[in-house]
């Protein structure tokens, strides 16, 4: 266990200054450890612990004033377990953070990539819906084009509440919805509803992509709603509330950013736009919670991602 804290703290360094080269990394960190669940059975002990941490980005008050983001936020469950020695001490044996198939939280490290995640709350649908549009540009944008200017309130869509249900619920889940396995688009999808997205079908087979409503069970939920693969051809397709932009710096406040990590042509997680400044756009996510990470660090930590900017 010693040998791999020491690994992994090198990792974090050598990931401390890439972030630092790519977006000025983070001036001080503050962290918090909630132990939510504890068991004991002879000598091995479990906890299931959540670590909060603050990472304070490299902006002065006035640019925080002007509307940069103070800090980057996470919440990331961790399954922490201790074997007792002969000496009666107990030991860390083993940390494992629950990231399950999201970005690679800021304070972890991994080996690879993120992996496909499961389209959780969906699946195949009724319609065959042949070939996406192609992936959003990754490439800078010439200096002082951005394109990433909408208003604050644009027919029914209030831009501005969805970013405010975000802001909210990014780490302190809304009871009113279920959490699921995978719970990004689940997430976005209630922050646009939020904002102002009404239902499509309510009744209607929950297997197709052209609807989009929530329900008291899985039952009765749409595909669309919590799978990442569907809520694209919902959103961009049959209802075109969304459309594609071509490069993800215009990306502006609640538009939404998805990935496909594997280049598969299968869209594995979805993120919301909550902060823009100085025409880098800062993304929210569930799977693992997350608060106003900048692009520019997804994009050093994802190189190989496919990603897909939607105009909301």
């Amino acid at each position: 266990m010693t040998a791999r804290v020491q690994d992994d703290l090198a990792a974090l360094a050598e990931k401390g200054r890439r972030y630092k080269e790519v977006d000025g990394g983070y001036t001080k960190a503050q962290v918090d450890v909630e132990v939510t669940d504890t068991s004991v059975v002879g000598q091995s002990a479990t906890l299931q612990l959540t670590e909060r941490t603050r990472l304070y980005l490299p902006f002065t008050p006035q640019e925080v004033a002007d509307g940069a983001p103070e800090f980057e936020e996470l919440s990331v469950p961790h399954t922490v377990k201790f074997t007792q020695g002969s000496d009666g001490a107990w030991l860390l044996s083993s940390d494992k953070a629950d990231t399950e198939a999201g970005p690679t939280p800021t304070t972890q490290v991994s080996e690879v990539d993120a992996a496909d995640g499961p389209a959780d709350g969906g699946g195949k649908a009724d319609e065959d819906e042949g070939s996406k549009d192609g992936a959003s540009d990754a490439d800078p944008l010439p200096e002082g084009d951005d394109s990433g200017d909408k208003p604050e309130v644009r027919g029914n869509y209030n831009y501005g509440k969805m970013v405010a249900y975000a802001d909210k619920h990014w780490d302190r889940h809304n009871s009113a919805y279920r959490t699921y396995g995978t719970d990004c688009t689940n997430f976005v999808s209630q922050a646009l509803r939020a904002g102002g997205w009404g239902p499509k079908g309510a009744v209607a087979p929950r297997t197709s992509n052209k609807f989009w409503f929530y329900g008291s069970s899985t039952l009765t939920t749409s595909y669309t709603w919590a799978a990442a693969e569907n809520w694209y051809w919902f959103a961009k397709k049959h209802s075109k509330r969304t459309k594609i932009l071509n490069n993800v710096w215009k990306l502006a406040k609640a538009d939404v950013l998805q990935a496909d990590w594997g280049r598969d042509n299968n869209i594995d997680h979805t993120m919301i736009v909550t902060k823009k400044h100085r025409g880098t756009p800062y993304l929210t996510y569930h799977t693992s919670d997350t608060h106003n990470k900048s692009l520019k660090k997804l994009l050093s930590d994802h190189p190989r991602a496919w990603w897909y900017a939607h105009r909301t």
